[in-house]
Formats: structure tokens, sequence, C-alpha cells
């Protein structure tokens, strides 16, 4: 079926983009309002900001080095820098650029190191883990360095 005059068709391309940047804006919705009450860190929440732009231009950058047959970033440098925090980032990088978006083994092992990541993120903002990291920096504090 045609679209109707003077409308594009939607190309999956195009939903996948809208998918990709609606559930990393969510995510960063939520570490935004977590962050305005309190519950969340500025240095975690600008960590995300971060490291999720880096591994954005890690993803570009891989793309361009494949297209020109140059040095390539290794897959588990990718998948490293999305378990520590950016991937909304390559999740928006895999669609927007579409980079690493088809094989199915990198997609299987990303999408694992985002529900790592999430974890290790809802365990930060439990009562237990703030207790712990107080404890490590106490810790650290005491050691001296001579």
């Amino acid at each position: 079926m045609y679209p109707e005059k003077g409308h594009k068709e939607v190309t999956k391309a195009h939903k996948q983009r809208v998918v990709s940047v609606s559930i990393s804006g969510v995510f960063l919705s939520i570490l935004i309002g977590l962050f305005i009450v309190n519950k969340l860190p500025f240095i975690i929440f600008a960590f995300y900001i971060v490291i999720s732009i880096v591994t954005f231009g890690l993803y570009a950058g891989d793309k361009s080095a494949a297209r020109q047959g140059k040095w390539r970033t290794s897959e588990s440098t990718l998948h490293l820098f999305s378990l520590v925090g950016g991937w909304p980032g390559a999740f928006i990088a895999q669609s927007q650029l579409r980079h690493k978006s088809k094989k199915l083994s990198f997609r299987v092992v990303f999408w694992f190191t985002v529900v790592i990541n999430c974890g290790i993120l809802g365990w930060l903002l439990t009562p237990e883990s703030a207790q712990q990291i107080e404890n490590l920096i106490s810790a650290l504090k005491s050691i001296k360095f001579s």
C-alpha cells in the first residue's frame, strides 16, 4: 500500500530511531527525576550523560573506520562502555547511525549490558549501598600515604 499523497512512508529504520531515542530519553528523564528528588548524586547523573556522549562517539568513529577500511573499535570496548553507563548513547547510535544494529550476537550482549547496568544503578539507589559506599569512603580517607 502506498502512503497518502503528501505523506512519507514510515520505514522500519525510522521506527527504530524513534524507539531508541524514546527509551534513552525516558531513562535519562528518570535519572533527572532521581537527581531532583535527591535520590541520585549529581556525579552519577553527569557520568551517565558524559559516558553516553563518549559511547555515541565511539560508535560514530567505528562506523567511519568500517567505511574507510581502517582500524576498528573492538566490540568488547563498545560493550564495556555500554555496561558502565553509556548504553543510552550506544542505543541511539545503533539506530541513528545504523551501526551494529543487525548483528544478533552483538545485540544480545548489548541488551545484557543494559540489564546489568540498570541492576547496578538500582542497587546504588538502595540504603544498603549508600552505607557500603560511605564505609568505603571512610576507609579510603583513613589510609595514610607516606
